[in-house]
């Protein structure tokens, strides 16, 4: 059985097409190592990834979308993201103020 590792460096070719195809659409920023991630959570999540053959691997990867990835990467920045944090804290407090009633005119 070959571990994540090995996997990785299996289908490292694929991942780095796939990236150049990203690059390509604009999406400079993504890496092979973040195009894995996503595949081991999102698209391979209730699989055993042990188990998967090579040909399931590539496919899953070559008819991956770029605003699938966007998409998924978004919502991990969200996750990951801390709002009440020290630094956020003067940020959310100014949202959540109510703004003073304007005087009416009589």
């Amino acid at each position: 059985m070959l571990n994540f590792t090995d996997q990785y460096d299996i289908v490292l070719p694929a991942l780095e097409s796939k990236c150049a195809e990203f690059h390509y659409l604009q999406y400079d920023t993504v890496t092979p190592e973040e195009l894995w991630q996503y595949c081991i959570k999102k698209k391979w999540k209730k699989k055993n990834i042990g188990e998967m053959r090579l040909h399931e691997m590539v496919n899953d990867i070559m008819e991956m979308t770029a605003s699938e990835f966007v998409a998924f990467h978004q919502i991990e920045g969200l996750r990951g993201a801390n709002f009440f944090s020290e630094g956020n804290l003067a940020e959310l407090e100014q949202l959540l103020r109510p703004t003073p009633k304007k005087p009416t005119s009589i």
